[in-house]
């Protein structure tokens, strides 16, 4: 069952957030990571896309957090099936983050010659970038109006004792006393998502895109 909804965009330490979730003992923690990992809920997440019930407890048995898309996108859906998960919102400044989306997922083409993508993985994407970005990404400013929007709405829809406005950088001690559990002795998981998205998305070989 769900403890810990997250219901920021990607490109604003999602996988940082993963696995430091998992290190706090909620784990697994459902990420992108695992619609590579199971082709599957492709199309479980188109349902959800296109207004349909789906089975949740089906797709999130066993796991303990959910972050990153697709589920920061439908975090209300979420909010209504685990009533009692805490909701972290991961932030960003926004043109920062609009030139990590813009040189990662923004670039990416789904129908692209060595792409790993999961088939109708494009049609989920379309869902999602719909609902998030009705004008497209091509436009910074729209774009930006865009995440904001989110965010704002995020405040606006969850109560204030069951959010977490977060900051990666901010580390261990704001997450842990929001989920009420002690701060570990280790430091904070600070991954190159970067990096990974494209190790994620294209298989090895001589023609892989290099990592920025």
């Amino acid at each position: 069952m769900l403890q810990v909804i997250g219901a920021g965009f990607g490109r604003k330490g999602t996988l940082s957030l993963k696995v430091a979730l998992e290190h706090l003992g909620f784990a697994p923690c459902y990420h992108m990571v695992e619609v590579f990992a199971h082709p599957g809920h492709v199309a479980l997440w188109q349902a959800v896309g296109a207004g349909r019930p789906i089975d949740w407890e089906g797709l999130f048995g066993g796991y303990q957090a959910a972050v990153d898309a697709p589920a920061c996108v439908y975090y209300e859906q979420l909010l209504q099936v685990y009533p009692e998960a805490r909701v972290v919102l991961t932030v960003r400044d926004p043109q920062e983050w609009y030139e990590s989306a813009r040189s990662t997922i923004f670039s990416l083409e789904p129908d692209a010659d060595g792409s790993a993508l999961p088939p109708g993985f494009a049609r989920m994407d379309e869902l999602m970038m719909r609902r998030i970005f009705p004008e497209g990404v091509d436009d910074a400013d729209r774009a930006m109006a865009a995440f904001e929007r989110h965010n704002r709405t995020v405040q606006e829809r969850v109560p204030a004792e069951r959010l977490l406005v977060y900051e990666i950088r901010e580390g261990w001690p704001p997450l842990c006393a929001f989920l009420g559990v002690p701060v570990p002795d280790v430091p904070f998981p600070r991954l190159n998502a970067r990096q990974e998205f494209f190790r994620l998305v294209t298989p090895p070989g001589p023609n892989s895109p290099a990592t920025p």
